[in-house]
């Protein structure tokens, strides 16, 4: 074969041996190795989470899927921890569909002290949960009860009580005084609106002065106290129900623990200020879980109705 002949050459004296082939001439450029995938590499990539599918529980650290929080009216399923709620989202798992009907939907505060920034936090507010104040009232049925139902967000200011908010409440009273219904408020607040000074502080008695007036006429009143409910509010018309309902583990007080610690100078007791400890302390009448709160209503509002009833005969 040519590949097995050789030739000689001789090239100064000296002589050479070449194949018959020439073979070709090497290439300048390197050819690149292909790296083998290593096994399990695929794996070590982080996979990219679209925020806002999952929340972490502030309790158990737990990160539960967004629309299973939804499903579950925002209790953790992990640690049953009550986390907060939109106060129109609240209305509708207490309510029979499309019975709620809304009261003064289009009343606003005002900045009447020209208090720095007052404006701008309520435009952000109104923004951010598209409400006009930091409560919600209307009537609705509750069961086969018609009731005054007020439900407080404390996302709107975290849910102080200025002149509109005891405004609508007291409106609110005294439609349930009118109709002969029960009211029912669910507060979440930290108190007084300070950008209103002594306009807010009025709220509390003329909210207060309206319960009296509802119970005169022997119409029910219903208190339930969810996390954080504190300040003017805890001091007027929340703590003034015929009964008093909280949800587990809600923080309840006229001043926050940490500032009662600071003024006596005293080690609190355990679980202090807590549903818990209010119940054992006889200031609460119930705690009610969240899931378990319209059957519960339902019932006391059975109860109330038939003593009424009694009492008429």
């Amino acid at each position: 074969m040519d590949t097995t002949t050789f030739l000689k050459k001789t090239i100064g004296g000296v002589t050479q041996v070449e194949p018959a082939l020439t073979p070709p001439p090497a290439s300048t450029e390197q050819k690149s190795f292909v790296k083998k995938t290593k096994l399990g590499s695929s794996r070590s990539k982080k996979r990219e989470i679209p925020e806002g599918l999952w929340i972490k529980c502030p309790a158990c650290d737990a990160l539960v899927f967004d629309k299973e929080l939804d499903e579950n009216l925002q209790v953790c399923p992990k640690c049953q921890q009550h986390l907060p709620i939109a106060s129109r989202e609240r209305i509708h798992s207490l309510v029979e569909t499309c019975t709620f009907q809304e009261m003064d939907a289009e009343m606003v505060s005002v900045d009447i002290l020209k208090f720095a920034s007052y404006k701008s936090k309520l435009d952000r507010d109104r923004k951010a949960t598209m409400l006009k104040d930091a409560v919600v009232t209307g009537v609705g049925k509750i069961g086969t009860h018609t009731v005054a139902l007020g439900v407080m967000d404390f996302r709107f200011m975290g849910g102080s009580m200025g002149a509109v908010v005891g405004e609508k409440l007291t409106r609110l009273i005294e439609r349930g005084t009118e109709g002969g219904w029960p009211v029912v408020i669910i507060s979440t607040s930290g108190g007084a609106r300070m950008q209103e000074g002594a306009f807010s502080l009025m709220q509390m008695a003329k909210t207060s002065a309206a319960l009296a007036y509802h119970a005169k006429h022997r119409h029910p009143y219903l208190s339930v106290l969810t996390n954080n409910s504190y300040g003017g509010v805890m001091a007027s018309y929340a703590a003034l129900g015929d009964l008093i309902l909280a949800e587990p583990g809600a923080m309840i007080g006229f001043a926050g623990p940490r500032v009662i610690k600071d003024t006596t100078h005293a080690d609190l007791p355990p679980r202090f200020q807590t549903a818990e400890f209010l119940l054992d302390h006889g200031l609460i009448d119930a705690i009610v879980p969240r899931k378990e709160m319209k059957a519960r209503l339902i019932t006391y509002l059975d109860y109330f109705a038939a003593g009424k009833k009694y009492a008429a005969a």
